[in-house]
């Protein structure tokens, strides 16, 4: 077989600036995921089978990540700690495993 061989490079980040820009981006990321877990029992009630983007505290709905990326990046073009997230149609228990 001709399998394409993958390379995986892992990197420490050091620079005072990267490392800011990370701080800045993940305390978004955890207000972001912070307003989502007081809201999900509503949003996973009212938007099954949809893409979600939560952007500034605000959700947005759409039926593609594509669609819904774009309307979270033109509400809050600087927030980088956006998060997306499939709402399944059925409601059942699953297991994640690696």
């Amino acid at each position: 077989m001709n399998d394409p061989i993958h390379t995986l490079v892992m990197e420490e980040i050091t620079d005072p600036v990267e490392l800011a820009k990370f701080r800045a981006r993940r305390e978004k990321f955890d207000g972001n995921w912070a307003w989502f877990e007081q809201h999900a029992p509503e949003i996973y009630r009212q938007h099954r089978g949809k893409c979600i983007c939560v952007s500034g505290g605000e959700l947005f709905v759409a039926d593609t990540p594509e669609d819904v990326i774009t309307l979270a990046k033109t509400a809050h073009p600087d927030d980088e700690g956006r998060f997306t997230r499939y709402i399944p149609v059925e409601r059942v228990a699953r297991i994640y495993a690696h």
